[in-house]
Parts: C-alpha cells; structure tokens; sequence
C-alpha cells in the first residue's frame, strides 16, 4: 500500500469554516503519541525510512497502538511513501521486542488530530507539540495510482483556498529535529 499525503502550515480556524463550505464530514477527533525509533542496522535518517509506536486516544473511545513502518518516499511532488501497519495488543512486549532487537527509541511527537472526509480523502487538522498548526491530505492507494491520487490531492487542495506549492514534505520528526 501506498499513503499519497500532502501537508502544508494552516490556519485551524479558517480551515474548518471552508470545509464546512464543502461539505466535509468530520469523523473523528484524536490525540497521538508517536515514538521513533533508531535501527541498529541502519540509519534511518539516511534511508528516508521511519519505524514507530503509534499509541492513539480518541476523543470518546478505546485507545488503540499500532506499529507503522515507513518506507523512503517515492517522488518529489508528494510525501507519498510505502507504509505498513498493523495494530499491537501489547505495547509493553512490543518495546521489549524491539529493545531486545537492537532498536532505539530516537524521539516522541504529540499531536492533536480532528479528521474530515471529503471526495475520497481523508484531511486531518493536526496540532503538533513545539511546531503548530498543520493540515495533511492523504489517500492510501497501489503504486499504479500514485500520480492520480497526487493530482486529486492537489486540486482539492486548490479548492480548499490552500497553495499546493506551499507544501512540507519533512516529517513532523524532521521538522522537530530541525527545530522548525
């Protein structure tokens, strides 16, 4: 699987009042606590990839933890990326396991997230710990549907009266490591 994602700095306040205008729904609202770790084998810094703990509390629900890894992104027009994910019943055995494996917790991001469905795209509103206000549209899709899914990305953001050309391809770790 293939995450298309386009994020850029936005104002909250306007954002929600344009996607109201759209039509948007809003689905669901979260905190996240992401923990990156380091390979013994390799550094991912170098590679372009990322491994984390995902530990996420809705705003009425159970909490749930999930193990992504992120692959080295795929083109320069997007922060689009192979990820894989799975949830984890047990997030204590999960450090365990990667403790005893060599890997190295590198750093933590917090965030706020309210996320909004339109057209096929899920637009999250994230408030990042020590960086801002940010939005991201993404799509998960196959490799042959990368471009399209881009493009659709883009216009949409169009629409939503946000400059595609102001788009962040650094991660929010990246952007925490570089002190932006």
């Amino acid at each position: 699987m293939y995450e298309v994602e386009l994020k850029l700095r936005a104002d909250h306040d306007e954002l929600r009042e344009v996607l109201a205008d759209h039509g948007a729904d809003h689905v669901d609202s979260r905190t996240q606590t992401d923990t990156y770790y380091n390979a013994p084998h390799r550094e991912f810094a170098e590679t372009d990839e990322a491994l984390r703990i995902r530990y996420e509390q809705p705003a009425d629900g159970e909490s749930t933890t999930k193990l992504t890894y992120k692959g080295p992104l795929v083109e320069a027009e997007s922060k689009t990326r192979e990820e894989h994910e799975t949830a984890v019943d047990n997030e204590q055995a999960l450090t365990g396991i990667l403790s005893g494996l060599g890997f190295e917790p590198a750093a933590r991001v917090e965030k706020n997230r309210e996320f909004y469905a339109l057209d096929g795209y899920t637009i999250s509103l994230d408030t990042v710990a020590d960086l801002g206000e940010f939005v991201e549209i993404e799509r998960a899709t196959t490799e042959d549907e990368v471009e399209h899914v881009r493009e659709g990305a883009v216009d949409l953001l169009s629409q939503l009266g946000l400059d595609p050309d102001e788009q962040i391809r650094t991660s929010y770790l990246g952007l925490l490591l570089q002190g932006t």
